[in-house]
């Protein structure tokens, strides 16, 4: 595993910029990889990781582990929390990692010669121990085997639309076979032209 400092470089330059979710996203992810037991996160397949939140910290994590929603190792569950799982496939051993929202008055507290709250933060995240940052558990993830990398294990058609549907993500309503978005949980509307 690399070092802090070249995490964050390659986060910052990942991501376009610098900030306090970045930071926390690496140390996140380098105290995750630790904790399951994985030192090399970006080699094969043996890592995923399921974020809670669409936010800095997500592109950070996937630069410390490689995990990647097309390689089917990053998975995102809209939760809006900084919290991520890592799951270790070669063990099973899972741990969920989340920010402490104590952490924000910390780095106040801490950092209070610094102007703003930004380098406060900045500060703080780089240099506090991961027990002021984090909490953390153990936990179960019951991964499916259409979760795993690799690919499609079943593909059917909507009845529908008649799109493609991959690995067992469509509804049966009346016998019918539809894609989610046939089925009512559509997030587009569709215009004419």
């Amino acid at each position: 595993m690399n070092t802090l400092p070249e995490y964050l470089i390659e986060a910052e330059k990942n991501h376009g910029h610098m900030c306090p979710g970045q930071v926390l996203g690496v140390r996140m992810a380098m105290l995750g990889c630790r904790l399951v037991g994985v030192d090399e996160p970006k080699a094969g397949k043996r890592l995923i990781v399921y974020v809670e939140i669409d936010r800095c910290a997500a592109d950070a994590i996937n630069t410390v582990t490689g995990c990647r929603l097309g390689r089917r190792t990053l998975k995102y569950r809209d939760f809006g929390k900084l919290a991520a799982t890592f799951l270790n496939t070669g063990t099973d051993e899972a741990v969920r990692v989340v920010a402490l929202e104590s952490s924000r008055d910390l780095a106040r507290e801490c950092f209070s010669h610094l102007p703003t709250k930004k380098q406060q933060q900045l500060e703080a995240y780089k240099t506090l121990p991961d027990e002021s940052l984090f909490s953390w558990e153990r936990v179960r993830v019951r991964l499916p085997e259409a979760d795993r990398p690799g690919h499609p294990l079943v593909r059917v058609m909507c009845d529908d639309c008649g799109e493609g549907i991959n690995d067992s993500r469509e509804v049966v309503r009346d016998g019918r076979i539809l894609c989610r978005a046939c089925a009512g949980e559509r997030y587009y509307e569709v215009t004419a032209g």
